[in-house]
């Protein structure tokens, strides 16, 4: 483990360097635990429902949201009235699992901390991301169950509700600070949390941020749903001047618009906007990266604003667009952590959330097939 130790420190480019010698770099060499992620382990389970279990559970057709006690039913519903599947998930789980598969060797480039409870799913938890070839280290408690996040697919919607249960119970001081934990943390180059922990943990989060901050490394955020903008708006803010890349959806990005008094609903200004907020680490300026389903990505990067086409998709062929945005990400670090140029980057993004809307879940083939 020791010899790893100085690769993991050194230096990465800043954009400005990246973006002079685009294709004349060899990707980084990759050692174990170079990309980190910390979140909400979720069971997801899927199911294609009707507009009659959304209407009696006041669910939108694309939303994302937190179980409430009406929702309490809907877990047992859905695994009764319909064919369910069931797939490890977690936002933040799944792109650092989507990272690994675009990277392939070495085997655990991805670490991944959450917390689960003592039980079946949990045990189905550990076994997927040791499958997926991740270096999961879980925070396990038995206080609460794991978590579960049914996800509602009506056409090509899907929408999310999630009972965090034991997802919630991450503690800083139980397990990110634990000296075996820290070290795990300090290895990393590229780090990755989705806005969902905003919820459960702004400690922790504060805590790995301000290291990527202060060692020169890059922290990246996900927006992740309207209601983290709207209702956990200081948790976010508090986190934002350490952000590198800050990803989002066109709703998520509206939402943070309005929130901020941006007063645009232009995306490309919403972009610019959010890249200008205030930073921490100025050595590097923010890149925002705006995804707009079949329309074209936004990247925000100083003052310029660039587009990128997504891959064209016949609309048959969508199975399921549950994972898409998580996928997106995924392919995005994996491009990140080997330093690669930001178009090639966005290039795998579109790539890996091109492959995810074609299957089940956030399920994936053996071996991508990417250039």
């Amino acid at each position: 483990m020791a010899s790893e130790e100085p690769k993991a420190k050194k230096q990465k480019l800043s954009e400005e360097e990246k973006k002079e010698s685009p294709t004349k770099k060899t990707p980084a060499k990759l050692s174990p635990n170079s990309l980190f992620g910390m979140g909400n382990p979720l069971l997801d389970i899927s199911a294609v429902v009707d507009k009659d279990f959304l209407d009696k559970y006041t669910l939108k057709p694309n939303d994302q949201i937190l179980a409430e006690d009406k929702h309490k039913a809907l877990f047992e519903e859905i695994v009764k009235k319909f064919k369910v599947e069931y797939h490890a998930g977690g936002a933040t789980q799944n792109s650092i699992k989507l990272a690994q598969w675009m990277i392939q060797e070495p085997h655990n480039v991805g670490t991944f901390f959450g917390c689960i409870g003592k039980d079946k799913f949990g045990e189905i938890l550990k076994q997927k991301a040791e499958e997926a070839h991740i270096d999961a280290h879980y925070y396990e408690q038995d206080e609460e169950p794991t978590g579960t996040c049914a996800a509602c697919i009506t056409g090509d919607n899907r929408s999310l509700v999630a009972n965090l249960a034991a997802a919630n119970c991450y503690k800083k001081d139980k397990h990110l600070d634990l000296e075996e934990n820290w070290e795990l943390v300090e290895k990393a180059k590229v780090y990755y949390i989705a806005g969902f922990f905003l919820t459960v943990s702004l400690e922790s989060i504060l805590k790995v941020a301000k290291h990527a901050s202060e060692n020169n490394k890059l922290f990246c955020l996900n927006l992740s749903a309207p209601f983290i903008c709207q209702f956990f708006k200081d948790n976010l803010m508090q986190v934002m001047p350490y952000v590198d890349i800050l990803f989002g959806n066109e709703t998520e990005a509206a939402a943070f618009a309005k929130e901020q008094d941006f007063d645009t609903t232009d995306i490309k200004e919403i972009a610019k906007k959010a890249q200008a907020l205030p930073k921490v680490n100025t050595k590097r300026p923010r890149i925002v990266v705006l995804t707009q389903g079949k329309d074209e990505t936004t990247m925000a990067l100083h003052d310029k604003v660039e587009t990128f086409p997504v891959l064209k998709t016949d609309p048959k062929d969508i199975v399921d667009t549950n994972g898409a945005g998580d996928a997106f990400v995924g392919g995005f670090l994996s491009g990140l952590v080997q330093e690669k140029p930001l178009n090639q980057c966005v290039k795998a993004a579109h790539y890996a959330a091109n492959v995810i809307i074609r299957r089940a879940g956030c399920t994936f083939p053996e071996k991508p097939d990417f250039k």
